[in-house]
């Protein structure tokens, strides 16, 4: 039975996921460094630290845990005291009372408990990456796989595939921010007699993403109807922060929103387009990134099968270059620039694709 075939047989994702319907298995078969990465990303410095709460410093100059108490009882839940589900709009994250460097274990044993392997694993920056996994319990089981799946599995496919991004931050109150991110593919038909098949980009799923954070309150010590509770609480905030993308003399993103929300909007609009994140400085409102202009790439680089599953060239990694995402309220007017790695506005088609990249995520 062919791989496209047998996707085309799944029922689409849902809002609602329960434990019979995810049982995910990586692509790979042990652990190792992430050798895969779409035009926009490159290999993750492992010498950084975790964000800072306020001040001058830079995320890597981070050096000691932050040490913070849980700040009172759970008038909610009767849950764990020191962790809770923050949410604006559709976008959820964890918050919790205990530093990150102590956190960091936990988050990526509840990963590789659930089936992935981890391609970027940096407790220096806070961020781990899973590999990209298909969700095996989207196969439909019929009798053809109830009476040959055990030895025949392997001919079975949905045609989709997941990763997740794992960032923790620690907040001005010291306090241990969970972001997880999910990346789709799928499988579809191409060439004039649709017997060939591509992998291209699916869009990403919050719902799947609120699902994760969820299990992994449970890891944590939430109960399942607790933690299932508290995600699916109702935010306080109607939408999420909306972006005009302007491209006139000075490129840039305007938010209709207060800085807050545009550096979360931002973070995460990063970690879903498979930027790399080297550093940040929320007090500057600077993101630290590397990108590799698409114009730069070799045409094997640009097929997106062979960024999706295959190992980027040695000398595409070298033309990845470091910018800064810059973040600034003036007035309470918020905009997104784009800086070259000294600090000086880039005004060129590298700051359109950065901020398009951003603009097609953020506000979503």
């Amino acid at each position: 039975m062919s791989v496209l075939a047998t996707g085309l047989l799944t029922s689409a994702c849902t809002s609602t996921f329960s434990g019979d319907t995810i049982d995910y298995k990586s692509a790979g078969e042990k652990k190792g460094p992430n050798l895969a990465f779409p035009p926009d990303m490159t290999a993750m410095g492992g010498d950084k630290r975790y964000v800072v709460p306020d001040g001058g410093a830079t995320l890597s100059g981070y050096s000691t845990a932050v040490q913070t108490k849980p700040t009172g009882k759970e008038t909610v839940l009767p849950a764990v005291s020191g962790m809770k589900i923050e949410r604006d709009g559709n976008r959820r994250w964890l918050v919790v009372s205990k530093p990150a460097k102590d956190l960091y274990p936990s988050v990526r044993e509840f990963w590789q408990e659930t089936g992935f392997i981890l391609l970027t694993d940096s407790p220096e920056t806070g961020i781990m990456e899973t590999d990209w996994a298909e969700n095996r319990a989207k196969i439909p089981q019929d009798i053809i796989r109830r009476t040959i799946g055990k030895v025949f599995d392997s001919l079975y496919s949905t045609g989709e595939r997941d990763k997740f991004r794992t960032r923790l931050e620690v907040n001005s109150k010291g306090e241990t921010e969970v972001y997880i991110t999910h990346r789709g593919a799928s499988e579809e038909l191409t060439g004039t007699d649709k017997s060939q098949t591509v992998w291209a980009n699916r869009p990403n799923d919050p719902e799947l993403e609120a699902e994760f954070l969820a299990r992994l309150m449970q890891r944590l010590g939430y109960t399942e109807t607790a933690a299932r509770a508290s995600v699916g609480q109702k935010s306080t905030v109607a939408a999420n922060a909306p972006s005009r993308l302007k491209k006139d003399k000075q490129p840039r993103l305007e938010f209709a929103s207060n800085f807050d929300r545009a550096w979360r909007e931002v973070g995460v609009g990063l970690d879903r387009s498979n930027f790399t994140v080297e550093d940040r400085d929320r007090s500057k409102g600077i993101y630290y990134v590397r990108f590799v202009n698409t114009n730069d790439l070799s045409p094997e680089s640009k097929s997106f099968f062979s960024n999706l599953f295959s190992k980027t060239s040695a000398d595409d990694l070298k033309k990845a270059k470091r910018y800064r995402v810059h973040v600034k309220d003036v007035e309470g007017n918020v905009t997104v620039t784009v800086q070259d790695e000294k600090g000086a506005n880039e005004l060129g088609e590298t700051a359109v694709q950065i901020l398009t990249l951003l603009d097609q995520q953020v506000g979503r």
